[in-house]
């Protein structure tokens, strides 16, 4: 089966590629809009928002994986594109990547069925906008992962191991005491293969590890894999100026410099909608995934080992 993967140069779309690429009755084809060339698999160079050019690439695919990210326009106008081009395709799995961000500002243990607010910013808004367009498409499953970590991740892992580096996060008492929720790509990857083996599957699923740690543990065992030392209390004070003070310093030198701090060897600007995830107390039950997709959470002290590992090389 052909499988058209859109947004294949991100975090997810990278790891699902590798994978769909490894399994043999499948044929992934990668969408982008910058030019890609790969030897494992066919590429197409396209602009998901436009109708017809996105309908063109549908030709003879069995299934398609939104993956698309970034600013909002482009996440909506995406979307009503493959509402359009697949409301005539009945026979066109279509796998969507919604986010946790959609549930907005919504806190305690949280089902599929919770309303979604989309009142956390542009980001939140447009992901729940996404799967209202989405709603005709009846053979469509909305993954909402929580926050995706693993090797070659920027959010949840080489950010993270980069503020625990410069000494900015650590143990940061009520400001990281709210549930993780976090999701290893690996397993992001198992329920969309296991999405395109079980069709009937449709409508919202978590994506979140049973029982995610804290964010103060999760920082503590990634400073551990690491091999850094005990981390030191970070108070509430300190970190508001980080993230609000520093914080908007740095973006206006990212502005100057037109370029990005992120692996360029500067500090990482810390996003205030990061902190405020940190202290949101909300928690994704996962049954719907493990019941219905057959997803088992790859426990977090090996993957930490493994993300250290690359960190260092």
């Amino acid at each position: 089966m052909k499988v058209l993967v859109l947004g294949a140069n991100g975090f997810i779309g990278r790891h699902l590629l590798d994978a769909l690429a490894a399994t043999p009755d499948l044929a992934p084809v990668a969408a982008s809009r910058r030019p890609q060339v790969s030897e494992r698999f066919a590429t197409v160079q396209l602009d998901a928002t436009q109708p017809q050019a996105l309908a063109a690439a549908l030709n003879d695919v069995g299934a398609v994986i939104n993956c698309i990210a970034g600013a909002p326009a482009t996440m909506t106008g995406s979307a009503q594109a493959l509402r359009d081009a697949l409301m005539d395709r009945p026979a066109v799995r279509l796998i969507h990547f919604s986010s946790m961000a959609a549930y907005g500002s919504v806190r305690g243990d949280i089902l599929e069925t919770t309303p979604l607010r989309g009142d956390l910013g542009g980001y939140s808004q447009a992901k729940a906008q996404c799967e209202s367009i989405l709603a005709p498409i009846k053979q469509a499953l909305l993954l909402r992962p929580g926050c995706v970590y693993g090797p070659g991740g920027w959010a949840w892992s080489g950010m993270i191991a980069q503020l625990l580096r410069q000494g900015r996060i650590g143990d940061l008492g009520p400001a990281g005491a709210a549930p993780s929720n976090l999701v290893h790509v690996d397993d992001v990857v198992t329920a969309v293969l296991q999405g395109l083996r079980h069709p009937e599957v449709v409508g919202p699923v978590n994506l979140a590890m049973r029982d995610a740690p804290t964010w103060n543990t999760y920082f503590s065992m990634y400073a551990q894999a690491l091999g850094l030392p005990p981390l030191k209390r970070v108070s509430a004070a300190r970190l508001w100026l980080d993230c609000y003070v520093a914080g908007s310093v740095m973006k206006a030198l990212e502005m100057l410099n037109k370029r990005k701090a992120a692996g360029s060897g500067q500090p990482v600007r810390l996003p205030p909608s990061v902190v405020r995830l940190w202290r949101q107390d909300l928690r994704l039950d996962p049954s719907r995934a493990e019941q219905w997709l057959g997803v088992h959470w790859r426990p977090l002290q090996p993957a930490l080992q493994q993300m250290a590992a690359a960190a260092q090389a």
